[in-house]
């Protein structure tokens, strides 16, 4: 068993409708929703083990938190700036993939929207994960926002936006996207309530722009756990190569 995949995404519902009765719930639930409500179901994927994970598990957390997150590498490994994926992630992003197709052959319809970090993992993962089986060429979106916490491990540090650009040049890049990395710093680590400041204005961005109801993100564990805290969600501590989906509902005040 793929410990990172659950079943069918961990929807409970195994009949051969299930997607097609979650996507109708949805539909109705904002067809009966007033105007300040909105419903929408979003896929949140961790990026596959990048070679500073496998330092990490190499060094243990004191040990990488102390010293090792600190440099770009330990004479075998290079995990800074911003590290590839390993083949054991790459084999995870292919297994993502084979969930996706399987769950596509059963009713899940294909995201409408597609947002992803602007780190080299994220993209690779996103890359691998929907590898022809994107029906009309629609394109994923990456958004400064949805990067890992910043700052100090130089694993979290990211490439230019030229570098982004030719490497990846079927992906949109959103407005404003600077072309050096102006969040990252190597003495001050951002917090998570920074985080979760920065992943409500990602929830903010889009429910205020996208009339779309089924959202894919490609992130961190770090965004993702930011994800679940400021949405009130169960905490749920997604593997590498992990996929989660979360129905969310979000309400404008009403103007007095």
């Amino acid at each position: 068993m793929r410990l990172w995949l659950l079943p069918r995404f961990g929807l409970i519902d195994d009949s051969p409708e299930r997607w097609n009765k979650l996507m109708a719930s949805i539909q109705q639930l904002n067809a009966d929703a007033p105007s300040h409500v909105q419903y929408k179901l979003f896929f949140l994927g961790r990026h596959g083990e990048g070679y500073h994970n496998f330092a990490w598990e190499k060094y243990g957390a004191k040990a990488w938190d102390d010293y090792w997150s600190k440099l770009n590498g330990d004479g075998e490994l290079t995990w800074g700036p911003d590290p590839e994926l390993t083949l054991v992630g790459e084999g995870q992003a292919d297994e993502a993939h084979l969930a996706w197709k399987t769950e596509f052959q059963c009713g899940l319809p294909f995201p409408e929207k597609l947002y992803c970090s602007p780190l080299t993992r994220a993209i690779r993962t996103n890359q691998r994960s929907f590898k022809g089986l994107n029906p009309d060429g629609r394109k994923t979106t990456i958004v400064e926002n949805i990067r890992e916490e910043f700052g100090i491990h130089t694993c979290d540090k990211r490439r230019t936006r030229t570098y982004i650009h030719e490497t990846f040049p079927e992906y949109l890049i959103e407005a404003g996207f600077t072309e050096e990395d102006e969040l990252w710093t190597p003495d001050v680590r951002e917090t998570w309530e920074d985080v979760d400041v920065r992943v409500k204005t990602v929830l903010d961005m889009i429910f205020e722009n996208d009339k779309e109801q089924f959202i894919s993100i490609t992130a961190h564990g770090g965004f993702i756990n930011a994800f679940l805290r400021v949405t009130d969600h169960l905490s749920w501590v997604l593997p590498t190569g992990g996929v989660i989906p979360i129905v969310i509902k979000a309400t404008k005040p009403v103007p007095a």
